[in-house]
């Protein structure tokens, strides 16, 4: 993956995750968490602050071994247990309805088969489960939507992988989840090309 992805990347995505402006965000997406709770694009292990008291475990995936050097110690010193893999969603070794949560952060920008990792998603969601996302992409403003069509290419190879221009709300429900309590914005002082956001809760309604 290259010098910068080795040794910049990990240092430059957890400096973007820990802005304050993200806390509050944060701990209203994560607020509804219960019961057997997934975690997709676990990253540097920012969202672990910010899960209520009453959340114990986890399990939690990324694939990405580059961010260790971030995420571990934040797991061994977290007071929620982490049972951690080295996974992508697109692949889940999880049997089917086996989670009553999975949570999804600032993830479905990067991940390449966007679509068949929400199909998995469903998949192993119980009925009734629920997806809880805190995600950029798309804009609702064709001026807005035109710069990030522009700067996507360039984008991509310096984030990650991560795409600015992802249509949310349309890939959640296209995948077979109902949205529920949502809202989208843009984040206060962030570009807007990176910083209209889209948060709420999805149902495996069957």
């Amino acid at each position: 993956m290259g010098f910068y992805h080795h040794y910049v990347f990990p240092w430059l995505l957890d400096l973007a995750m820990s802005s304050r402006q993200l806390h509050a965000p944060r701990e209203r997406t994560l607020a509804p968490a219960r019961g057997r709770i997934l975690e997709i694009g676990f990253g540097t292990g920012r969202n672990l602050g910010h899960y209520p008291p009453t959340v114990k475990r986890i399990e939690a995936i990324d694939p990405d071994p580059d961010l260790d050097r971030l995420s571990l110690p934040r797991i061994a010193h977290a007071a929620i247990a982490v049972d951690f893999h080295h996974l992508d969603a697109e692949h889940l070794p999880f049997e089917d309805a086996r989670f009553d949560t999975v949570v999804s952060t600032f993830t479905l920008c990067s991940i390449p088969d966007v679509v068949h990792a929400l199909g998995e998603v469903r998949r192993v969601l119980k009925p009734g489960g629920r997806l809880l996302f805190l995600e950029h992409g798309r804009a609702p403003d064709a001026k807005v939507v035109r710069w990030q069509d522009r700067l996507n290419r360039a984008w991509m190879p310096v984030s990650g992988g991560c795409h600015l221009n992802r249509p949310v709300r349309q890939l959640i429900t296209d995948a077979g989840l109902e949205i529920g309590p949502a809202q989208a914005y843009y984040l206060a002082r962030a570009p807007k090309f990176i910083g209209f956001l889209t948060e709420g809760v999805a149902w495996r309604s069957d």
